[in-house]
């Protein structure tokens, strides 16, 4: 078989990333062959001829391709870990959501197989019909206690989460202020509600006052909403001055903390416990998907707020409710985070040294035309689609997987390379990432 780098220059800064001292995971030799999974390839299958339906969708495909910005999903070989596989290729992983690499700790594992064992591999109904479990009862509870309110419940997703809550609790007759940046699940949701959408300026409380100011005697609920930690560009939102502003203009006001669970507070309670706000935040939705490490979103508040949502939230009313297996390493995650503390501040070491490098090295890591990062999330700024697109690849074949972002998921001309920094990265596997990203955006004239 051809090797990969046959006909190709070869980065000298990849051939360094293979001379890196990585102990290699080698799959359980215990497991029977008959028991393990084989992945079939359909790309030799025959297609059949194209049908008018959907010519339209090949037409958008082909501008993506012509744009220089479509992309095939990298396929994950082996762990979410700081240098694993994708695509047969290893790589150190600056992609991953897996902020305290709980993905990985024996303690998760203990418990999806032990619940496994207890309850089975499904929960088989919905949660208002047959699907409510007691590990599920007993998740939302250590939730609601970590996060220091009522009540809490758990959907899928933390899109479900922020879409279902938004549609649920609004309707027609009244209105949703949010953020320019505020997450596309937030955008969703807003637009199920049906109510009128106003939007602020990036982070710009004053501006957020004066909208509410425009419709403060007009008859309807008002929503004020932000993210906690801006996903694209790791800023952290202005929530305790925009609580502030809720209880002036007697709003509802909701955070959306994807990005700030597990990273920002005390043993990563979010952005509210960050800004000292507990109180004053009437949603609070974060993910489980992230530094929990295993799947889920969930909204925090009052009793009353969690049983109308029992009740109305659709993606909770419509959808088969977590496997046993996955509440309980929830359940073991934020124990974790209770007992495990030191992981956030390796975090925090890495996340400071990595930003430091690479501002030292002249890349645009945010903060001139885009906003300054302010957490383990880092982007590289490059602006062009096809030049950010291309580094992106560029990285990947020199060993480092750092996935380029582009329109629509940011602004036009604000393609960037989103780099996320983990807890058990070690500073070998930074400074050979530093390395490789510096080599190669001078190959490619981006330095």
């Amino acid at each position: 078989m051809p090797s990969r780098t046959q006909g190709k220059a070869i980065n000298p800064a990849a051939l360094h990333l293979n001379q890196m001292h990585i102990p290699h995971r080698k799959p359980p030799t215990n497991v029977p062959e008959t028991q393990r999974f084989t992945i079939v390839s359909m790309s030799n299958t025959p297609q059949s001829a194209p049908r008018p339906q959907l010519a339209h969708l090949t037409a958008a495909l082909d501008d993506l391709r012509a744009r220089g910005t479509y992309f095939h999903l990298r396929v994950l070989d082996d762990q979410q870990a700081p240098v694993c596989h994708y695509d047969g290729r290893r790589v150190i992983n600056l992609a991953s959501n897996n902020y305290l690499g709980l993905c990985n700790h024996p303690k998760l594992r203990e418990a999806a197989i032990a619940a496994t064992q207890k309850y089975g591999a499904g929960s088989g109904a919905v949660r208002t019909i047959a699907g409510t479990m007691r590990i599920h009862m007993e998740l939302e509870a250590k939730i609601a206690a970590f996060k220091n309110v009522e009540a809490c419940v758990v959907f899928q997703s933390g899109f479900a989460a922020n879409a279902g809550t938004v549609s649920a609790i609004l309707g027609k007759d009244d209105f949703i202020l949010s953020d320019e940046l505020n997450h596309a699940s937030i955008i969703d949701g807003a637009r199920l509600s049906r109510a009128k959408i106003k939007v602020f300026r990036h982070k710009d409380v004053a501006h957020a006052e004066e909208l509410l100011r425009e419709i403060q005697l007009e008859p309807g609920h008002k929503l004020l909403i932000t993210d906690g930690v801006f996903s694209m560009d790791g800023d952290i939102g202005p929530v305790a001055a925009l609580a502030d502003l809720a209880a002036k203009y007697g709003a509802i006001m909701m955070v959306d903390d994807a990005h700030a669970s597990g990273v920002l507070g005390r043993n990563g309670r979010g952005s509210v416990d960050h800004f000292g706000c507990h109180g004053k935040v009437d949603v609070q939705v974060g993910t489980l998907s992230k530094a929990i490490g295993a799947l889920g979103g969930y909204v925090c508040g009052s009793r009353d707020l969690i049983d109308y949502l029992y009740h109305r939230a659709r993606p909770f009313l419509f959808s088969t409710s977590h496997p046993p297996s996955v509440a309980a390493t929830c359940i073991a995650a934020f124990d974790i985070l209770e007992t495990e503390p030191e992981r956030i501040a390796r975090l925090w070491d890495n996340t400071r040294y990595f930003k430091a490098q690479l501002a030292a090295a002249g890349f645009d890591i945010g903060g001139r035309t885009t906003p300054a990062s302010e957490t383990p999330i880092t982007p590289i700024i490059i602006g062009d689609a096809r030049r950010t697109m291309d580094f992106s690849r560029a990285l990947f074949d020199a060993g480092v997987m750092a996935t380029g972002i582009a329109f629509p998921t940011v602004p036009e001309g604000k393609a960037r390379i989103r780099t996320i920094m983990t807890s058990e990265h070690t500073r070998e596997q930074i400074d050979r990432a530093l390395e490789i990203i510096t080599t190669t955006a001078k190959q490619g004239g981006i330095l």
